[in-house]
């Protein structure tokens, strides 16, 4: 069972133990939460290396929650057929990382998927403005991609007020989310910003109780969380 919520939480096996990611999938499904996010890093555009798409592919018949998976890599077109076809239901990549931006959004489209773009701690929402119409998703890193485990950088939510200014402004129907820092200090002044789907690592895998986790990081109280329970 999923837990219906306003505020998406997104899971991320980037924080969990790599000798059992279909465990780590299984914890992500008994917490309710509805996402599992993917990170992806080819050690180039980031100074680690993750997975690639057989993971995706192994993973996709375990879990029934929506895959978004998240390129940090230097060459992003050449991986996203690959990724499409293994199961994601959401690809992002970087615009730092592409020339031809608009080309891979609709390629992403054309295989079926949501397409979304990242920015990095340094980038500026300007640098996507002309690709906002475009956009299913905008993934806002407030921290600098590559490890988990790192502190939030709170000037980074500004860009957050920004995308939901413009959103509103211009009628688009983009999900903002922010990765990086996430936790349950932190998770209602980036809610309070305009986000949409939060994402967390480390705080998620090491939470004894990851349901109430979850919901707390949602914004969710308890009656609301057991009204919800109960109906399902």
């Amino acid at each position: 069972m999923i837990l219906v919520m306003a505020v998406i939480v997104a899971p991320s096996v980037l924080a969990a133990n790599f000798s059992d990611f279909a465990g780590a999938v299984r914890e992500i499904d008994g917490s309710q939460a509805p996402w599992v996010h993917l990170d992806v890093m080819d050690g180039r555009f980031v100074p680690n290396l993750t997975f690639g798409p057989k993971l995706v592919e192994d993973l996709r018949p375990l879990s029934g929650a929506f895959f978004d998976v998240h390129l940090m890599t230097a060459e992003p077109d050449s991986l996203i057929p690959a990724f499409a076809k293994a199961g994601a239901d959401q690809i992002s990549f970087h615009i730092e990382a592409v020339v031809h931006a608009h080309r891979t959004l609709e390629r992403i489209r054309e295989l079926g998927k949501a397409a979304g773009i990242s920015i990095v701690p340094s980038t500026p929402v300007s640098a996507i403005g002309e690709l906002l119409p475009f956009l299913d998703y905008v993934l806002v890193m407030t921290v600098n991609p590559g490890f988990g485990g790192q502190t939030l950088i709170p000037q980074c939510l500004d860009k957050v007020r920004l995308l939901a200014k413009l959103r509103e402004a211009g009628g688009y129907n983009y999900r903002i989310a922010v990765d990086g820092g996430v936790n349950p200090e932190t998770a209602a002044c980036i809610r309070d910003a305009g986000t949409d789907v939060l994402v967390t690592g480390s705080a998620f895998f090491r939470a004894l109780d990851k349901k109430a986790l979850v919901r707390g990081l949602a914004g969710i109280s308890n009656s609301e969380f057991k009204k919800n329970d109960s109906s399902t």
